[in-house]
């Protein structure tokens, strides 16, 4: 027997409350788009077309019309299959029977199509409103990823894809047409000769903008082996998305694993960063790391006017002074510098560590890198930038 998908009840009983579900099958869509598929109109409008000679109550069903006419490619199947567990996640397990029930159905685990809450159910039935509900998602969203079970983690991955990301920006020395801005005498030159000589309007440009360099440093030691799978796999999300992000990790050795993260498919991206890493879960050394990376990377050019964000709980078996004066040096290189300590969340923390004390006179933020509601925080600040 078919799955159902997580709609309101009398959902399937009328065409217009089908119609209805236009609005969050179409969401379903922009959600898809944001994992990576190339989706496009005509796709959605397919997509749309095949759900109205189907059963858009049946998840078998709409998976199976999702897949067939918004996939474009096969390496789509594994993206679309988890945003598609993620979206339709379904309220129960067992045969398709429908049962009339007047109490409020249970919460879904991830974001499903639900009906609005309020006013009587006479007014409900004349015009129901969809909406995306996730209150579980949303409380795995701010759970430590430290305490999180197998089956939290693998909705987390999905969660991961659906990222929304947006690079940090920076101005551009090429210039744009524009109505305002500084005169551009090219141009205005160019259109008097069009017109025999005759200077009709002045024409104006203003500077375009690019997007800014963005570095990852991620500890991998055995103080942060709890978060550092999930760390990569942000990192990877980044990496595919932008243009000029570079990941490393540090420990007691630098490993740039920009190139094991530019692949499509994350699982073989994490698995071609594990087989690179040489130190993972081992100790720490930050100021001699940073120090290599700085003298290595960082002054030929990977650093400058980049975003610098540093991912570690800041635990220094080496010297803090040589952690603080490596910082003193990437202060004067990166455009700014964020460092993500995953304990910084949590109630009752200082910033006593030794590494921290050492590094705070030289970091533009200090966020907390416990959850994923702390990792889109990051998002925002690395955008603002």
């Amino acid at each position: 027997m078919e799955d159902v998908v997580s709609v309101e009840s009398g959902y399937s009983q009328t065409q217009h409350s089908r119609g209805d579900a236009v609005e969050g099958l179409v969401a379903f869509t922009s959600a898809l788009r944001h994992a990576g598929l190339g989706i496009t109109t005509d796709r959605v409008a397919a997509f749309l077309t095949a759900l109205d000679e189907l059963d858009v109550t049946s998840r078998v069903q709409t998976y199976w019309a999702g897949r067939l006419t918004l996939c474009a490619d096969p390496d789509d199947i594994g993206r679309y299959d988890a945003a598609f567990d993620a979206w339709f996640e379904p309220r129960r397990r067992g045969p398709s029977v429908e049962v009339r029930d007047e109490r409020k159905p249970p919460p879904s685990q991830i974001a499903a199509l639900t009906p609005e809450a309020g006013g009587q159910q006479g007014e409900l039935d004349e015009a129901p409103t969809l909406r995306v509900a996730a209150s579980a998602s949303e409380v795995l969203r701010h759970r430590d990823l430290a305490e999180l079970t197998r089956a939290e983690r693998e909705h987390l991955r999905a969660l991961l894809a659906l990222l929304r990301v947006r690079p940090p920006l920076r101005p551009s020395r090429r210039r744009h047409p524009a109505d305002r801005g500084s005169p551009d005498p090219g141009r205005t030159l160019r259109a008097a000769l069009r017109n025999h000589g005759e200077l009709r309007e002045l024409r104006r440009r203003k500077p375009g903008v690019r997007a800014r360099k963005v570095v990852l440093l991620i500890d991998v030691s055995g103080s942060m082996a709890p978060y550092a799978d999930t760390l990569l796999r942000f990192a990877h999300v980044l990496v595919r998305r932008t243009t000029g992000t570079e990941a490393f990790t540090v420990g007691t050795r630098l490993t740039r694993v920009t190139r094991e993260l530019r692949h499509r498919d994350a699982e073989r991206a994490l698995s071609g960063a594990g087989r690179a890493i040489p130190d993972w879960s081992g100790g720490t050394r930050l100021g001699e790391v940073l120090r290599a990376f700085t003298d290595r990377w960082g002054q030929r050019g990977v650093a400058r006017g980049a975003v610098l964000v540093i991912f570690s709980d800041g635990w220094e078996r080496g010297d803090p002074t040589l952690l603080g004066e490596q910082l003193a040096r990437l202060r004067r290189l990166a455009h700014r510098i964020v460092w993500v300590n995953p304990h910084a969340g949590k109630d009752g923390y200082a910033p006593v560590q030794g590494g921290i004390v050492a590094v705070l006179p030289y970091l533009d933020e200090l966020l907390a890198g416990h959850s994923l509601a702390t990792l889109e925080r990051l998002l925002e600040v690395m955008a603002r930038a």
